[in-house]
């Protein structure tokens, strides 16, 4: 079984390997060939991340989940199709592009909903987006079980409403229902100042 996370910052691994060393040695298993890939390539891998997505933090998730990718990932290794910083830099990007598409599924969500606020009132003026954030999720968090679950897992967890279905065991139609009403909830809820309706 795969290391966990605690297991991807390991220590120092005595003597470099070759790309070819560390392929074999990861196909086969050998948690100290992803230690010495870690070495090797943590900082590059760090600093693409840093540089796209200006946080350090989530700089340093998106390298913990490369590393495991890594790992998890380490039998379609194909050392004729390039060098193995390629592939791993390839990894890097994915995730760093699936780490923006959450980030802007995100915003999108506040976005959605938070436009009532200035709809309702296009005279008020919010240089602090936190404010409309805070005040979204707030109302969120009054919607339907159901409705809440549905803009949850797609604008947090970043699923499609097929991949929703497939968690939850609900049919797709019901997906689709649940975001339309749970979204046109959120925009009538803060257009009016009231509480979303608790319907199902």
């Amino acid at each position: 079984m795969g290391p966990q996370h605690s297991a991807v910052r390991p220590g120092p691994v005595a003597g470099p390997r070759t790309d070819e060393e560390l392929a074999r040695g990861l196909a086969a298993g050998d948690e100290e060939c992803l230690a010495a890939v870690y070495q090797r390539w943590s900082a590059l891998v760090h600093t693409l991340a840093w540089r796209s997505l200006g946080d350090v933090k989530e700089a340093e998730d998106v390298t913990q989940q490369v590393f495991l990718g890594v790992w998890r990932g380490r039998l379609g290794f194909r050392p004729e199709r390039g060098t193995m910083g390629g592939w791993i830099v390839g990894i890097t990007r994915r995730t760093i592009a699936d780490a923006l598409s959450a980030r802007t599924r995100r915003l999108h969500l506040v976005a959605a909903a938070g436009a009532a606020l200035h709809v309702a009132d296009p005279a008020a003026h919010r240089p602090d987006a936190a404010l409309d954030r805070v005040l979204v999720l707030s109302e969120l968090a009054r919607l339907p079980a159901p409705q809440q679950r549905v803009l949850r897992l797609t604008y947090y967890e970043d699923l499609t409403q097929t991949q929703i279905a497939r968690r939850t065991g609900w049919p797709l139609g019901t997906v689709k229902s649940h975001a339309r009403r749970g979204l046109h909830q959120l925009r009538r809820s803060l257009r009016q100042g009231e509480p979303a309706d608790h319907y199902t």
